[in-house]
Parts: C-alpha cells; structure tokens; sequence
C-alpha cells in the first residue's frame, strides 16, 4: 500500500458509489469526486497568515443549560449546532502490562450527538456507538451529512463511522475500523473519508465502503489533534491540545500544562502546511483547543468557536467565540 495516495482520472472518475452498512442499512450516494469541492479557501488562505502574535479576542459565550458530559466535536451547519460527546460510566483502568493487546480496560459510556439550534438549546440528543465502541470524536460536515467516528475509549482498538443526515438528523453507520478514530473529514476532492487515530498520530483514508486506500504518520509531534474541519483542495484544519510537563519545581509529570494549537493539513501529501500554537483559557482552566473547533473566515477576518470545558467544570460547557483579524497573502 502506498504511503500517500496516487490519484488517477480512473480514481477521480469513480463518480456515485453505493455503500451499504454493515448491517443492512440502506445504500446511499457517494458525493462525485471533485463535484462538491466547494471548501473555504477563503478560509485556508487567510489561516495561513495567523501566527504567534496574532491578536484573539473573546467576543461571546455560549452557556448551555443541559449535561454535556465531555464534548469532542462541534460543527455549525445553516440551521444547527451539533456537538459530539462521551458520557463516562465507568473509567477506563490502566493495566500493569498490556492484556490481549490493549494497554487498558474499555470501561463503559454512551456517546451522544447533541443537536442544539443558534441560541444552544437542546432539540435532540442521538446516541452513537455499540458495544465497547462508545466514544465520539471530531466532526466534520459536508454540506449535507455530518461525519463522526465512534472508537473504544483505547489505542489500538476499533471504531465505527457515521453518517448523520444533516436535515432530517438521521444517523446511520457506515463501517467499522480496526484501530480508535478520534475524528474524520470528508475530503470532497476525492469523495474519501480520513481518519486520525489516537492522539492523531496515523491517518487513514477509506474509500466509502470502508476500504482502507492509504496511511501514513503525523509529522506533526507537537499537538494530539482533536477536532477536524475540511477546508478546500483536500486540504484540513484542526486543532487540539498535548498535555507537556512542568518543571520539577512546578511538580514535574504531576504539574501538566495545556498546550494548544492549530494545524493546516494536506490530506494528499501527508504534510503540516501552517501550524500555530493557541494560548487562550476556558472559565475551567482549559487551553481554548482542547476539544471542540470551528473555524471560519470573511476575507481576513477570522471567527473560531470553542467549547473546552466538561459539563462538570467550571460554569458547565460554555461556547466560547474568538475573532482575529490578518492580512492574507493572497
């Protein structure tokens, strides 16, 4: 299998595929490669000029009222906001040494889907996941669908993909993986859906009947990404946080601190095309990137919507709106 995908007019002219999911759910159309392209370049250029001194305001808070858990993924679309989550019941326990290949047990939870309108209330809570396989990730949507990986709450594991009908919020699974997917994009320049899996440290690309077409490591080693958008030619925005230690005085592996970030992604060549890091704090003491990530761009002007705090934290879950302002290249 190659490293990077290779790209033939035989492969951009598989135009309508129908996938079917495991379990009998009913077949669908595949977007026509390169058709529904209509990503932000917008967006891609203008991220391309943020930097360290870029200068971010907090311009809004949004509170919601319902038990949020922990949050993973968000995504706005014309008439909602939806937001991914795992609710924890029973933790996952570290092993002594790893047992039938895994580092830890897969505890227990249920992975919901929040469907929220503008103002954040609660129209319609939809359980994702079976079995161990409960933990929601990143989410990405397309225009029409909204995509979300469901993985054991574990490396090396397994996950599920999902379609949620963006309309009528209706979800159906699409395949199952055989390692944990933290978040997936739908590239629309080929129709393919990418994965990143624990602490984003592999990529993956499924064609939409689950076949694995390619694969290659996370140059980046600097953040655990856990929030994707597509963003236009194949390319991906994300964001996300790596936990680094203190100074021994600070208390050393026991002292953590939150770095956060962002990453501009092409998903053809495997590459890191911008990065930055993200130093704003959430009411919880959170590093703003640390879950759930929405950027977008009018011109130069740049809006992102974060939610890092856990339902059980500081003022509860709270969506919190930054704005920048940058001069694109082009």
């Amino acid at each position: 299998m190659s490293t990077f995908r290779h790209r033939s007019f035989l492969a951009a002219a598989a135009a309508i595929i129908a996938i079917t999911a495991g379990s009998g759910i009913a077949a669908q159309a595949a977007p026509r490669p390169g058709a529904n392209d209509t990503g932000d370049t917008v967006l891609a250029n203008s991220f391309s000029a943020v930097d360290r001194n870029t200068s971010w305001n907090l311009t809004g808070k949004l509170e919601l009222d319902f038990p949020t858990h922990h949050p993973q993924g968000i995504a706005y679309t014309e008439d909602h906001i939806f937001l991914s989550s795992v609710e924890i019941v029973e933790r996952t326990v570290k092993y002594p040494s790893p047992q039938g290949g895994y580092d830890r047990s897969a505890g227990k939870g249920v992975g919901h889907l929040f469907v929220m309108d503008k103002s954040g209330k609660l129209q319609k809570a939809i359980i994702l996941g079976e079995g161990d396989m409960y933990h929601p990730g990143g989410l990405d949507f397309d225009g029409e669908n909204i995509w979300v990986s469901v993985a054991q709450y574990r490396p090396n594991s397994s996950s599920l993909i999902y379609r949620v009908d963006a309309s009528t919020l209706e979800a159906e699974k699409q395949f199952e993986v055989p390692d944990h997917f933290g978040g997936v994009v739908m590239d629309r320049q080929t129709g393919h859906l990418v994965g990143n899996t624990w602490g984003s440290r592999r990529f993956a690309e499924w064609n939409l009947k689950g076949k694995q077409l390619s694969t290659w490591q996370n140059p980046n080693h600097f953040l655990d990404y856990q929030d994707c958008q597509y963003v236009a030619s194949s390319q991906a925005l994300c964001a996300g946080v790596t936990n680094l230690p203190q100074t021994p005085a600070a208390g050393g592996l026991a002292g953590t601190y939150e770095l956060g970030g962002m990453a501009l992604i092409d998903l053809a060549k495997g590459t890191t095309l911008h990065e930055v890091p993200f130093q704003k704090w959430s009411t919880a003491g959170h590093v703003a990137t640390r879950n759930p990530f929405k950027l977008t761009a009018d011109g130069g002007h740049l809006t992102m919507h974060v939610a890092p705090d856990d339902y059980e934290e500081g003022n509860g879950t709270e969506i919190l709106t930054y704005e920048a302002t940058v001069i694109p290249a082009n």
